[in-house]
């Protein structure tokens, strides 16, 4: 038994830091049991640089995460389901694409609202749609200097 109250202080103080460290972890990741939140599906040509637990976010703001990533076998397309907060109503004509952060950032999902009078429902497909964009590819045609304008440069 430590009879030494420079040892209890110490002591406390580490697991006074450790209870902080797990409360702004839960705070920070979204991990908090208290949100409800309902599912909205999307069909993407890629999702390149998106994975399980991926941001959603509106207006830079998070509010929702990627639970599922699935190839739909007719189409080739990705299939993504994105887990939304209950409290955000999104219009039906609302839409979904692949962001992101910079040149060397990560990519997230961003919903962009439509001005529909309609709400999506739970489970339902956001159809506007935009999948992410290779920077090699762009960089490539940039170097090649082959661009899909027919219209010669000199006109």
């Amino acid at each position: 038994m430590a009879e030494n109250p420079t040892e209890v202080f110490a002591g406390a103080a580490v697991l006074a830091a450790a209870v902080a460290f797990v409360f702004y972890a839960t705070q920070s990741t979204g991990f908090s049991g208290s949100a409800a939140t309902y599912d909205l599906k999307a069909s993407f040509r890629s999702v390149e640089g998106i994975t399980l637990g991926s941001d959603v976010r509106m207006a830079g703001v998070k509010v929702g995460t990627i639970t599922a990533i699935d190839l739909n076998p007719k189409t080739f397309f990705a299939d993504a389901t994105v887990s939304v907060q209950n409290n955000l109503q999104l219009p039906d004509d609302s839409a979904i694409l692949i962001s992101s952060e910079g040149l060397l950032g990560g990519n997230f999902i961003e919903l962009v609202p439509g001005g529909s009078e309609t709400n999506l429902e739970p489970g339902a497909e956001i159809e506007d749609t935009q999948g992410s964009v290779s920077l090699i590819s762009l960089l490539m045609k940039f170097v090649s200097g082959k661009s899909n304008d027919p219209t010669p440069a000199n006109e």
